[in-house]
């Protein structure tokens, strides 16, 4: 299902117009579960950590035991190529996902003979930046690695994501603050977290549960750079009712500030402001 309006997706070696069919019926992507994507942005003619995330996608293809097939310089290339049909203002997603073909003789192992491949560019508009999220509790939890594919940005791990965001909004939130198996917060249902204290940020230590993501290195690394001190660290619930504000890191939005969690409600405060105009410094100084 589209989550915007136009789209144009690469397959098979050229870049078609519209919502492509890509996957057969008896692919094991298809009923195995055995894809693979991530996400970049298009915004205001910039691509930021464009190459990163295609080289993510890769490592997540190789952790679902998938053979990559396009090597991130060629797939920022192809990306561009189909970018060049969007206008320059556009806002615009970009997708490159991998999926098993066959499986081997047990079904349940994907087989390395082919790999699927697809880019899909769908032009989804930036969220307003005052556009806040509330979080609330659920009992679903992060996965380890022992139990599920965390290291991979893998289409599988989803579900349980979409469990944590119907629970919490049952609830009249609109995202869910997530811990992991030992009770510790990792992240909310969409996106990884920051929260401040202090003229400090706190962010929950990368432990394997949950993807840390390229846009959150960008923040940590951007804030540094500015002299505010970054703080990786084991959180808990306690620490964000604590919180002076809070605010989510993902590649759509790039930052979405926290209006409240629970029963506690937060400003959009200095830092989460400071995000946003560190993260489009950055990129424009990239261009």
């Amino acid at each position: 299902m589209a989550a915007g309006s136009r789209i144009r997706t690469y397959f098979e070696g050229c870049w078609h117009e519209g919502d492509l069919a890509v996957m057969k019926a008896a692919d094991h992507g298809m009923w195995q579960g055995s894809s693979v994507f991530d996400g970049a942005r298009f915004v205001d003619g910039l691509t930021p950590d464009l190459y990163l995330h295609c080289a993510r996608v890769n490592r997540s293809a190789e952790a679902l035991m998938l053979r990559p097939t396009i090597s991130p310089e060629d797939m920022v290339q192809i990306v561009w190529e189909g970018l060049s049909g969007f206008p320059k203002d556009a806002a615009v997603y970009i997708r490159p996902m991998y999926w098993a073909i066959h499986g081997d003789e047990t079904v349940l192992v994907p087989s390395k003979e082919a790999t699927g491949f697809a880019i899909s560019l769908e032009e989804i508009p930036m969220a307003a930046p005052e556009a806040a999220q509330t979080l609330g509790k659920t009992s679903f939890r992060r996965p380890v690695l022992a139990d599920a594919v965390c290291n991979a940005k893998a289409g599988c791990l989803y579900p349980n994501n979409g469990r944590m965001l119907v629970e919490a909004r049952a609830r009249g939130f609109s995202n869910a603050l997530v811990t992991d198996a030992m009770g510790n917060v990792a992240e909310s249902a969409t996106a990884n977290i920051f929260m401040a204290r202090d003229g400090e940020l706190f962010t929950p230590i990368a432990n394997g549960t949950f993807l840390s993501g390229i846009t959150r290195a960008r923040h940590i690394a951007n804030f540094r750079a500015d002299g505010v001190k970054v703080h990786e660290a084991v959180l808990t619930y306690a620490d964000f009712e604590a919180a002076d504000e809070v605010f989510l890191s993902g590649n759509l939005n790039k930052v979405t500030p926290v209006s409240g969690f629970e029963d506690t409600s937060y400003q959009i405060g200095p830092l989460t402001r400071r995000a946003r105009e560190l993260y489009w410094d950055w990129a424009v100084s990239e261009g």
